[in-house]
């Protein structure tokens, strides 16, 4: 099974489902948690560099200046498998907290 995403680049990737500049980006990842992840503007420059280097976001600037990034296709399949992957995940947890957590929560 392939590595998955950091939370910190899924909730990034989750922002720029809708073109945005980095700030923008910053209140999205915030709003998407719930107020639960907030990321600095250092990591996640650090993040869309590396987003842009694979490919996965390319970075427009518009007649002002402004930094905009943008989700590729191959992005957004990364970010599906990701999904995928993390509800794979849930899945197998609650399944497994289910069958296992439960009987030893009975026995104490």
């Amino acid at each position: 099974m392939e590595e998955g995403l950091t939370d910190a680049t899924y909730l990034i990737l989750l922002a720029l489902l809708k073109p945005q500049h980095g700030y923008a980006i910053m209140k999205q990842v915030h709003e998407i948690s719930q107020g639960s992840f907030e990321i600095g503007p250092a990591t996640m420059y650090t993040i869309l560099k590396k987003l842009t280097k694979r490919e996965w976001i390319i970075l427009d600037e518009t007649a002002e200046r402004k930094k905009i990034y943008r989700m590729t296709d191959l992005g957004r399949s990364v970010l599906e498998k990701d999904i995928q992957r993390r509800k794979l995940f849930y899945e197998i947890g609650a399944g497994f907290v289910q069958q296992i957590g439960g009987s030893e929560h009975e026995k104490a």
